[in-house]
């Protein structure tokens, strides 16, 4: 089974930019998406940034032009560099994986592996 593990979160005042790791224990396959979604103290979960087996990206409209999702294939990481961050932006945020096509990826229930998640906090 694989296992997703988070890394490159922490505080930072805002304004300021931190960049988060997801990486992969094993090949992914032919066919996948790898995302990143948030979720603050009593809100839910919320999916941000994806990418496809294809290269295809989608963004939630609140982080579009501040965060930039790629990815490292021949390491089997994936990134979030995020920018201009916002007391808003503070929550644990979490990598998911769906093996396969997904049809709303931005949507949680698409997923099928998810990582421990990492905290990110902004302060003022």
């Amino acid at each position: 089974q694989v296992q997703l593990v988070e890394s490159g979160g922490g505080s930072v005042q805002v304004g300021g930019s931190l960049r988060l790791s997801c990486a992969a224990s094993e090949y992914l396959g032919s066919r996948w998406c790898l995302s990143w979604f948030r979720q603050a103290v009593g809100k839910a979960r919320e999916g941000l940034a994806t990418i496809d087996f294809d290269g295809r990206r989608t963004y939630r409209d609140a982080v579009k032009g501040r965060f930039i999702i790629s990815q490292d294939r021949s390491k089997n990481l994936l990134y979030l560099q995020m920018n201009s961050l916002e007391p808003e932006d503070t929550a644990m945020y979490y990598c998911g994986l769906s093996r396969g096509y997904a049809r709303r990826p931005l949507s949680v229930t698409e997923y099928d592996y998810w990582g421990q998640g990492i905290q990110v906090t902004v302060s003022s």
